[in-house]
């Protein structure tokens, strides 16, 4: 059995299950929150940089080439 932290005291079967518990909804979240954020949060980052670095539109030089 586990010890827990700072106390001499063994960890029971239930709570060994609860910390189980704990620790797959945790992953869970992982794949609900964290993973779907980050995402959207890098496509932000693309977007932004794709927007600030597009080269300024050609309608001006058409209506110069025309003269």
């Amino acid at each position: 059995m586990r010890h827990l932290r700072g106390k001499l005291k063994k960890e029971s079967a239930r709570e060994k299950r609860e910390r189980r518990k704990s620790m797959m909804e945790a992953r869970r979240q992982v794949t609900t929150v964290v993973l779907p954020t980050m995402v959207i949060l890098i496509l932000f980052v693309v977007i932004l940089i794709y927007i600030v670095t597009r080269p300024p539109s050609q309608k001006c030089s058409v209506a110069n080439n025309k003269t």
